[in-house]
């Protein structure tokens, strides 16, 4: 495991064949190797969400930022200007400087964005989207837990090539079901190979989430 704050932001990366000798065999099949981008909800931090990489697949090398935006002294990804009411403008300018960070960390690192998936709880996988949306070449694919509208770009990308998974809550206070289908149908609009998966919880994580996401990974990723 590494730690540093190289690139802009504290980060964690982990690569799973740090433990193995670098010879050329080994180092072309980490770069064929899924690599899991951590995206933490509010209040997080670049630790939440490795037990839920491990869980979905162990093989999988890990990068975990830190979001750098605090609210009342709590991590974020981008502003917002009250519950469910996003700093539009702070959030294109996070979302660009994450996609560089990110971008900058694969050369660094030697991963394939080609073998990118983002991992994102509520506030991470609201900018998750974004990058998405915006910055299409950073993510492959993306798990997006209890996730919102993050914005509507003009035009549209073209996001045919990428596949991403979207659990939600049924009783969720803060992603209402409008919400998440507004997102389901903003996603299908792009042309991204979408799958929506509601959970019998609130806002919180569960034991079905972690096992439809697992499911998902095997079927569209080689591991």
């Amino acid at each position: 495991m590494i730690k540093s704050n190289n690139f802009g932001f504290n980060h964690i990366f982990v690569n799973f064949s740090s433990n193995s000798s670098n010879n050329k065999k080994e180092y072309e099949d980490t770069n064929k190797k899924l690599v899991f981008v951590l995206l933490h909800g509010t209040g997080g931090n670049e630790e939440d969400l490795i037990f839920l990489a491990r869980e979905l697949e162990p093989n999988a090398s890990i990068l975990s930022p830190l979001g750098k935006v605090l609210e009342n002294g709590m991590p974020r990804f981008f502003k917002r200007l009250s519950e469910g009411i996003f700093d539009i403008e702070d959030l294109k300018f996070r979302t660009h400087e994450l996609a560089n960070f990110i971008q900058k960390c694969s050369l660094y690192y030697k991963f394939d964005l080609k073998q990118t998936i983002a991992v994102g709880f509520s506030n991470g996988a609201n900018i998750a989207a974004s990058i998405l949306l915006l910055r299409p070449e950073i993510f492959q694919g993306a798990i997006l837990f209890r996730a919102m509208v993050p914005l509507i770009p003009n035009p549209l990308p073209d996001l045919s090539t990428k596949k991403i998974l979207l659990s939600a809550g049924l009783q969720d206070p803060i992603d209402s079901r409008t919400e998440t289908e507004n997102l389901v149908r903003l996603f299908q609009n792009t042309n991204a190979n979408i799958i929506l998966k509601w959970q019998h919880s609130s806002h919180n994580l569960i034991q079905e989430d972690i096992m439809d996401a697992r499911r998902w990974i095997s079927n569209n990723f080689s591991v």
